[in-house]
């Protein structure tokens, strides 16, 4: 792991995680004082279940382009359970854009590439201590641990989760308060970057076997599979207009929050992707948006889906779809068609958030040639993304 942290921002391009997010891996060993573990003694944290209880708030209240959530479960997990039975227990956080790590082949990479784990007593979570990243535990038995053991003395002095607490403040303190432990990362290695040297060593004495004459070298740690981030759930929209004239607007979007987020000032709208489970949202959407390549023709030319989008559900007022990277093709209520493209080289966030952007300006007054000729300036969490709008020059523009 130590030698692959020079990729870690290709580890991060791999899991999705767009520039300015903060990646959050959720760690649990696989017995039942775990994170997943289902012990109620009140041991350490004082709950059990605390996954189950943890998602939903994980999920709804961190903003959805601002944090980016994954899980590495034990392989005991999965072979105990079955992997069915784990996806349909996490579908609902699944949905709302949480990725399940291979258990075995991308663990290390997404612990390299993340800025948080909360997690429990396990070897992964002491390993990400090791490698000086912010760690929560959210479930820490101290019985069946040495108490002179290195990982006890973790347990007791690493900062713990509260369950019934907000997540995202108890993040933002995580890294506002981090600093490295020093006892993870002495009492991993000794030497590091020595492991396969004196390893091989050790195994060819214990053999009796001559060591060969050649290095010892390690297999690199592979460039995972790209997982993209799908969220199918409904989303809660919130919105400052910081500058109507200049089309400056902030958004910070929710994963279907079962509550209004406590600093959920600022306007309010619904934004629904087409192929979410609840269809009766989609009726009383604001906003309704699918992702997809342009040329598919199941759907026909973007400007017709969004078209029959509009005609299906009379009270949505802009429907998007998101044909790339940085760019949507938006249609409004009124019957204008239009190209929304992210600045090259900047930074880049869901497009579908740009069509809530332009939503609320539309809403607040603003016309659009009047954001036309200006553009918009997105602000999602740290980040600014410049967004050019243009009226779409492509075919089937008509509302009938």
């Amino acid at each position: 792991m130590l030698a692959a942290r020079p990729y870690r921002e290709r580890f991060r391009r791999a899991l999705g995680v767009r520039r300015g997010q903060r990646l959050v891996v959720l760690n649990s060993t696989w017995n039942p004082d775990s994170l997943f573990g289902d012990s109620g003694d009140g041991e350490g944290s004082g709950d059990g279940d605390i996954l189950p209880l943890l998602l939903p708030r994980l999920t709804a209240e961190l903003p959805a382009d601002e944090y980016r959530l994954v899980a590495i479960l034990h392989p005991n997990i999965w072979h105990g359970h079955g992997p069915g039975q784990i996806r349909a227990w996490l579908d609902r956080a699944r949905r709302g854009g949480l990725t399940l790590i291979d258990p075995l082949e991308g663990w290390r990479q997404a612990l390299i590439a993340a800025d948080a784990v909360i997690g429990d007593h396990g070897s992964v979570t002491y390993y990400a201590a090791a490698l000086g990243t912010p760690v929560l535990l959210g479930a820490a038995p101290l019985s069946g641990l040495d108490e002179k053991a290195p990982l006890a003395d973790f347990v007791r002095t690493a900062p713990r989760l509260v369950p019934h607490a907000s997540p995202r403040a108890q993040l933002e303190t995580l890294f506002a308060e981090h600093r490295p432990m020093a006892g993870p990362a002495e009492y991993t290695t000794s030497v590091p970057g020595e492991s396969a040297r004196r390893l091989r060593r050790l195994f060819y004495a214990l053999m009796k076997t001559p060591e060969p004459p050649s290095p010892a070298l390690l297999e690199p740690l592979p460039l995972p599979p790209y997982e993209q981030r799908v969220l199918s759930v409904p989303l809660r929209v919130f919105t400052w207009v910081r500058d109507r004239d200049m089309g400056e607007v902030a958004v910070r979007r929710h994963a279907e929050p079962p509550y209004e987020p406590v600093d959920g000032t600022g306007d309010a709208h619904s934004a629904v992707p087409e192929d979410t489970r609840d269809i009766s949202r989609l009726d009383i959407a604001d906003v309704v948006f699918r992702h997809g390549p342009a040329d598919d023709p199941r759907l026909g030319p973007p400007a017709r889906w969004a078209a029959e989008v509009l005609r299906r559900h009379p009270h949505c007022a802009l429907a998007a779809y998101v044909t790339g990277p940085g760019t949507c093709v938006v249609r409004t209520r009124n019957g204008e068609c239009l190209v929304l493209t992210a600045a090259a080289g900047a930074a880049d966030a869901d497009p579908a958030a740009y069509a809530s952007a332009l939503h609320a300006l539309l809403a607040g007054g603003r016309t659009v040639t009047q954001v036309i000729g200006h553009g918009l300036i997105v602000r999602t969490g740290s980040q600014t993304h410049r967004v050019s709008v243009r009226l779409s020059a492509g075919p089937d523009q008509s509302v009938d």
